[in-house]
C-alpha cells in the first residue's frame, strides 16, 4: 500500500549534486548534542531528496570511531564510522567522505538518519529525511466539492475542502471531519511521518461487504507550520478510493510506492 508520505523521484538536482544549507542543523542522541553546525551541505545520493553532510569539525559531543570499511555511496566513496555520544554507541552510523566524492564533501560526514534520536533545522524538528530546497507544500482553501466512495459506499461528502499541493505527490483533498461518515470507518494504529507535514495523528480503514481496505484515510492534528491549514482535517488516498471533485470522478493516481 502507498505511504502518504512517499515522495516521487525528482530530477531537479542530479545525484552527486552538493550545495550549502542556509540553516543551523543539529542532531542529538540521548539528550546530548552530537553536532551543531551552520556549515552543513546538502548532498543528493539519489534523486528524490538530499541528505545533510556535516563538517567533522562541528561535532560537539559526538566522537567518530573508524570501522575501517569503505563503500561507494551515491555521491562517491565514503569510510564507515561508529558514532559515540557519551555512553551511547551507534555502530555504522556515519560515513566520512573520501577521495572520489565531490571535493566540497571532503572533511564532512553523512549520518544515517535513524542513528540520531532527533534532528533540528534551527529549532524545528525534522522527520524522516531533510526537506529538499526544491520541494514545497501549499495548503489552499477550495470551494470544490468532494465525494469519497469505496465499493459503492459513500464515506465522505463535503461542500468544500483544503487542497494540498506537495511536490512529487498527487494533490490531496482534506475534509472537515463533520463531512465524514465515521460509522463506516475503523481506527488504525498506523503512524507515518513526513518532513514537510509532520506526524500523523490517526489512520482509518474501511470494511465493505466485499473487501477490507486498510489505512485509506489519515489526519494530522498538529501539522508543521507549512501545512497548518490541514490541522484536524481528513484526507483519503486518491489511489484507493473513488474520488469525485465537483461531481467528476478523478482517475486513480498511480501508487507512489509501486
Amino acid at each position: 500500500m502507498a505511504d502518504e508520505n512517499v515522495q516521487y523521484p525528482s530530477l531537479i538536482a542530479p545525484v552527486g549534486h552538493v550545495e550549502p544549507v542556509p540553516r543551523r542543523i543539529r542532531g542529538t542522541i540521548g539528550g546530548r548534542v552530537a553536532f551543531d553546525t551552520r556549515r552543513a551541505l546538502y548532498v543528493w545520493e539519489w534523486p528524490a531528496y538530499p541528505q545533510f553532510s556535516i563538517p567533522v569539525e562541528d561535532l560537539v559531543d559526538g566522537v567518530l570511531i573508524d570501522e575501517e570499511h569503505t563503500e561507494l555511496l551515491g555521491a562517491g566513496s565514503a569510510r564507515r564510522h561508529t558514532l559515540q555520544v557519551g555512553s551511547e554507541v551507534r555502530a555504522g552510523a556515519a560515513w566520512v567522505w573520501e577521495d572520489g566524492a565531490p571535493e566540497r564533501l571532503h572533511g564532512t560526514v553523512r549520518f544515517e538518519w535513524e542513528a540520531l534520536d532527533s534532528w533540528f533545522e534551527e529549532d524545528e524538528p525534522v522527520f524522516v529525511h531533510p526537506r529538499s530546497p526544491y520541494s514545497r507544500v501549499d495548503a489552499l482553501r477550495s470551494s470544490s466539492s468532494v465525494r469519497v466512495e469505496v465499493d459503492g459506499v459513500v464515506l465522505a461528502e463535503a461542500p468544500n475542502c483544503i487542497t494540498l499541493f506537495e511536490t512529487g505527490l498527487p494533490t490531496r483533498y482534506y475534509l472537515d471531519r463533520m463531512h465524514v461518515d465515521w460509522t463506516r470507518l475503523r481506527h488504525s494504529d498506523t503512524v507515518t511521518r513526513c518532513p514537510y507535514k509532520g506526524t500523523t495523528s490517526s489512520y482509518w480503514s474501511f470494511d465493505s461487504e466485499v473487501a477490507t481496505h486498510e489505512d485509506i484515510a489519515w489526519a494530522y492534528d498538529f501539522p508543521t507550520i507549512h501545512a497548518n491549514r490541514i490541522a484536524g482535517t481528513v484526507a483519503f488516498y486518491n489511489e484507493h478510493v473513488d474520488l469525485y471533485i465537483d461531481g467528476t470522478l478523478l482517475p486513480r493516481s498511480s501508487d507512489p510506492a509501486a
